[in-house]
């Protein structure tokens, strides 16, 4: 089976994952001492085992370089842009990797945020919490159009979470799932079209080049004055900037944000507006989600693939 080694705090706090991992691996390493794994700490830690799993680990060229006896990554957690598919193709480093696990996790959240938003939930306990007691109007999910910007995993999962309140969903993607759509009766439309016309706009795409910034200043200001942008994918895909602008001049009616450029971000300002909900990187964090995770790291060290795979 070979040598193991855990860098991920989490994986390694799990005793589900950490037992099964000990039944393959029995003298596998964990990340016990709980320490923040980067640079030089990180190919000390990896050094001499030729499996991993890793999680928030930014594994690139460098890091790779030093690992001559690394064969196997398996990661643990959905996103990808924390390693270099191409490094680990150079030095011949197999991926164990399987997408969208944590769908439900995200796309119930992305539910929850978008009505707490949309009756302002979040305002009314504000002004309770502060000795007020009226009143507070809000919106229906099922009277708005509903906008998402990626139709992978989690905006598919999204769109069948989304069919009993019969609101009308738009996508955006560059790929075309023409069949799907039209089962689930959905419109694809470009993106900018998406942004002017849906009262509650959903991000579920990767970062890369093509996407970061992609909510920018200019398309942040094509929002709706009435619409809610919901962020659970990556930081680095709006310009936070603008955004914090917006809201404070109340052109748009509010946002949720479980991802940061930076994390944890430095500037507290979004969670002190009372039309943003801010949560730590929680889309994924269900128990259920957080073992199904675990479990298709675990499973991706027996079934690698080439990195190039999965670009």
């Amino acid at each position: 089976m070979g040598s193991l080694v855990v860098t991920s705090r989490s994986f390694s706090k799990h005793p589900v994952l950490r037992q099964e991992v000990l039944k393959l691996y029995p003298d596998a390493k964990f990340n016990d001492d709980d320490l923040s794994l980067s640079g030089d700490s990180l190919v000390q830690f990896l050094e001499g085992y030729d499996k991993a799993i890793t999680a928030l680990e930014v594994i690139d060229h460098s890091i790779l370089a030093r690992l001559p006896d690394l064969r196997v990554i398996g990661k643990y957690g959905v996103g990808l842009d924390m390693i270099d598919l191409h490094a680990m193709d150079k030095f011949d480093v197999k991926l164990g990797w399987t997408g969208g696990v944590n769908k439900r996790s995200v796309s119930e959240l992305v539910i929850s945020f978008a009505i707490s938003l949309l009756h302002r939930a979040v305002f009314a306990n504000i002004e309770v919490r502060n000795g007020e007691w009226y009143q507070v109007k809000g919106r229906q999910l099922s009277d708005c159009t509903f906008g998402i910007v990626g139709c992978g995993h989690i905006g598919k999962d999204l769109i069948k979470l989304l069919r009993p309140f019969d609101c009308k969903i738009l996508v955006h993607d560059i790929l075309d799932f023409k069949e799907f759509y039209k089962k689930n009766n959905v419109t694809p439309v470009g993106l900018e079209e998406l942004i002017k016309k849906s009262d509650v706009v959903t991000l579920h795409l990767p970062q890369n080049d093509s996407t970061e910034n992609i909510m920018n200043q200019d398309r942040l200001h094509m929002l709706k004055k009435d619409a809610i942008l919901i962020n659970l994918a990556r930081g680095r895909l709006i310009d936070e900037s603008t955004l914090k602008q917006i809201l404070h001049k109340g052109k748009i009616a509010g946002a949720a944000l479980d991802v940061f450029a930076v994390e944890p971000p430095t500037d507290i300002e979004f969670a002190l507006m009372d039309n943003v909900i801010v949560t730590p990187h929680i889309g994924g964090s269900t128990e259920e989600a957080i073992l199904a995770m675990g479990m298709a790291a675990i499973s991706g060290l027996s079934n690698p693939k080439n990195p190039l795979e999965f670009e």
